[in-house]
């Protein structure tokens, strides 16, 4: 059964960066569709990048563009998100999140369109 394990996360001084990893088990990680969310405390949670099957397309939360980076590798069963530029608002439990086959241009940042999660690992920004 195909299960996601985020990790990478930690605390880290306002500017640095930061690369956080999600390794998704099973052997149809190409096949999925996949994106990044992030829920701070009080906050609901927010879409924050993400990237197709292929990896060739990819999109940011308006907050997040020219800081962080989505990209895969399907030979690995690894996402990654590579953040730059850490501001302490950036502090929040970020998740993986991914669904069988494509989704729609107006689906992707909608957080009902994932069918598979993970845990969330913590990022703090100090």
């Amino acid at each position: 059964q195909v299960q996601l394990v985020e990790s990478g996360g930690g605390s880290v001084q306002t500017g640095g960066p930061l690369t956080l990893t999600c390794t998704i088990s099973g052997n149809t990680f190409s096949t999925h569709s996949m994106a990044w969310f992030r829920q701070a405390l009080g906050k609901e949670r927010e879409a924050v990048a993400r990237i197709n099957q292929g990896g060739g397309f990819t999109d940011y939360a308006n907050s997040v563009k020219g800081r962080f980076t989505i990209y895969r590798d399907n030979a690995k069963n690894t996402l990654y998100l590579q953040m730059n530029s850490l501001k302490p608002e950036d502090t929040a439990v970020y998740y993986c999140a991914a669904v069988l086959g494509q989704v729609r241009n107006d689906q992707y940042f909608d957080a009902s369109t994932y069918r598979l999660w993970g845990q969330g690992t913590q990022v703090t920004v100090s």
